[in-house]
Formats: C-alpha cells, structure tokens, sequence
C-alpha cells in the first residue's frame, strides 16, 4: 500500500479536487448553496433602477419581513423588469419591451414574485390581471382596474417614514444622485393574485406583511 500510494497519491488528490470542484460547478447551476430568498419583488419601469435603490429596498422589506424560511437571514430579492431600451442602443424599443414582458410572464407563470413595485399598475393588469383585490383574491375576468389593488410608496407610513439613504448613478457622460425615497415616491406596490394551486414561497407570510403595509397608509 505504501508502494501504490507513492506512485499515486497526486492521482488520488487531483481526482477528489475534480469531483469537489465538479460537485461546486453542479451545485452553483442548480443553487444548491444559495440561500432562497424569503421575499421576491418585480419591479416594473421603463428604466432599470440603480443599485443603490435596489439596495434600499432589500434593506427597507428585510427590517419589516421575517426570516420566513428559517435559514438565519431575512432575504429579499429584486426582480427587475424594465421595458426602456438601454441608452445608446440599436434594440429597436418595440422589440425590447417584448423580450421584458416575456420574461416577466415567466414569473408571473411561475409564482415567483410576490409584491410588484410598478410605474404604470394599470398597463400592467390590463396585460396581465395580476394584482389581487384587497381580500388577495383574484378579480373576476372583466376586472382589470386598479382601485383597492395598489397603492402609491408615498402614500404608506411604514414604507415613507425610512430612512433610506440616497443614489448616485452613472449615464452618459453624466453622473446623477438623489434621495431613494423621492426615487421611489411614485410608484405604485401590488400583490400578486393566484389563478390555480400553485403558490408563491411564504404567500401566506407576505400577505400578513401586505396587511401590516396597508394598515400604515395615509
């Protein structure tokens, strides 16, 4: 056995680093070692937010939600979903708000945002009837208003009264910075309703928090 290992230890090494990295590799792919988020947020707009803002909002949901999944830390995921072709580019816009309202059909289809932070709430349920009515039902097939649905970030205590800080963004040969909150001020945030069986992760968790939203409005 000395003998064999002499002459192939670094055979021996080498093959458990490969099946560690390979199990790495695999792992990753499949989000083995990812934490799941507790909460998932679409946003909805024609330009992609700054990172600072998607930062606050993670921040802003994390101090008021709950570690629904139990894995130690409260997780909020940003889903962002922008129908505004990028600056200096050739994607014809048409084509650009397709491709992002493809998308977000797939997570409507797959239940995977719960809340929807949205610039435009009507255009969004006359495409979709997604939102919920305010007993988180889903509206009848003639139904595509926004009363009672939604309701404006400025508008809700909790949300407005943080303090979240400011942004500061880069554009073409320009640098540009704000408040997070007067970024925020006017969109509107829904809840998604369910057509069949299938849920989203911790439904029954965020709709305690939508309720706990709606009680701070002004």
């Amino acid at each position: 056995m000395k003998n064999w290992w002499h002459y192939h230890r670094w055979y021996v090494i080498c093959g458990i680093l490969l099946i560690f990295i390979s199990i790495n590799l695999i792992g990753n792919a499949f989000g083995w070692f990812k934490k799941s988020p507790d909460i998932q947020i679409a946003y909805i707009g024609e330009a992609k937010l700054p990172d600072d803002t998607v930062d606050a909002l993670k921040d802003a949901f994390a101090s008021i939600a709950g570690d629904y999944n139990h894995d130690g830390d409260v997780l909020i995921q940003i889903n962002e979903f922008v129908s505004g072709a990028p600056d200096n580019s050739d994607v014809d816009a048409a084509s650009y708000r397709q491709a992002s309202m493809l998308t977000l059909m797939a997570d409507i289809n797959d239940c995977e945002s719960y809340f929807f932070l949205m610039e435009d709430p009507e255009d969004i349920q006359r495409e979709f009837q997604v939102l919920a009515m305010p007993d988180g039902n889903r509206p009848n097939d003639t139904d595509f208003s926004t009363e009672g649905k939604v309701f404006q970030w400025n508008s809700c205590k909790l949300l407005s009264g943080m303090d979240l800080g400011n942004y500061t963004t880069t554009l073409p040969e320009q640098i540009v910075s704000g408040s997070n909150q007067e970024l925020l001020a006017d969109l509107y945030l829904g809840r998604r309703c369910f057509y069949g069986e299938r849920r989203s992760d911790y439904a029954d968790e965020c709709s305690r928090l939508w309720d706990t939203l709606q009680g701070g409005l002004n």
